[in-house]
């Protein structure tokens, strides 16, 4: 059995297929991880998602910002975007099913054998790998129960900046949120610098990269994550970053976590540019 993860595929369908087929994939024996993002701006989201739950137990995929995007834009919240590819969902006649399946999904998934954490974005300095999952299910709870249109609504906004453990309500909630999903820099004290998404060496001053604020302490589990296209393939710190720019014309990356260490990367058509359209 192999375990891959694979980094932000945003509807690139036909990348991801042919990643698959490079890295002989085996849904009877293998296994993938996926980064979240799953769907947005690239061609075929709605073949992504549901080739993606159709795997069953042979997949595990976080939560990104896109995904929640989805989600809410399903329920008639947040702002719709000019470069949303998201209507084929939208209008599929499994559109609910997709939607229910897509809300169940974690925000972190753990393998304690591997010693390894998924994730989207990021995590606050503050947190170590029991504080990240305690507040992962928080958001879970509440995303997978009967107020989860109410949690949508209060998702959206850059603050609080700075975790404490005394917040509550929909401020804790969209802080978590905002880590796992959001998070490239942030300061020494925590705060969140989440206007700066650029390379490292872009951001304001006084900001780093998450996984490399001095004191970080998760740095004893492995943490995959994808978001941050600019940043690209990046093992370092004890973090291995996955989002290769796909949608961009880029790569998408598959890395193998089980045994021997593999990379494989297929070139990707590219979708959308930078700061233009299609």
């Amino acid at each position: 059995m192999a375990i891959y993860a694979i980094g932000d595929i945003q509807g690139c369908f036909d990348e991801l297929q042919s990643l698959l087929g490079m890295c002989h994939f085996n849904p009877a024996a293998d296994r993938l991880w996926f980064t979240g993002d799953l769907v947005n701006r690239g061609p075929d989201s709605l073949k992504v998602l549901r080739f993606v739950r159709g795997l069953g137990d042979s997949a595990i995929t976080v939560l990104g910002n896109h995904d929640l995007h989805l989600l809410a834009v399903a329920e008639g919240l947040g702002k719709r975007h000019k470069a949303d590819t998201l209507q084929a969902i939208l209008k599929a006649p499994d559109r609910d099913e997709l939607l229910h399946w897509l809300r169940h999904r974690p925000l972190l998934h753990h393998d304690a054998g591997l010693n390894t954490a998924l994730l989207h974005a990021g995590l606050p300095p503050q947190w170590d790998l029991r504080e990240a999952r305690a507040c992962s299910a928080e958001v879970e709870a509440v995303l997978r129960g009967d107020d989860y249109h109410e949690f949508l609504a209060h998702m959206y906004g850059d603050k609080p900046r700075r975790w404490a453990m005394d917040l509550t309500g929909w401020e804790r909630l969209r802080f978590i949120v905002n880590c796992f999903t959001r998070l490239r820099f942030c300061r020494v004290d925590g705060e969140l610098c989440l206007k700066a998404k650029g390379e490292p060496g872009t951001q304001p001053p006084g900001c780093m990269p998450w996984f490399q604020v001095p004191g970080r302490r998760s740095t004893q589990t492995r943490i995959v994550f994808g978001h941050w296209s600019t940043l690209g393939l990046y093992h370092g710190d004890n973090v291995l970053a996955l989002d290769t720019g796909c949608l961009w014309g880029g790569l998408l990356t598959a890395a193998r976590l089980d045994g021997e260490a593999k990379i494989i990367s297929c070139d990707c058509n590219g979708y959308r540019r930078p700061g233009g359209g299609a």
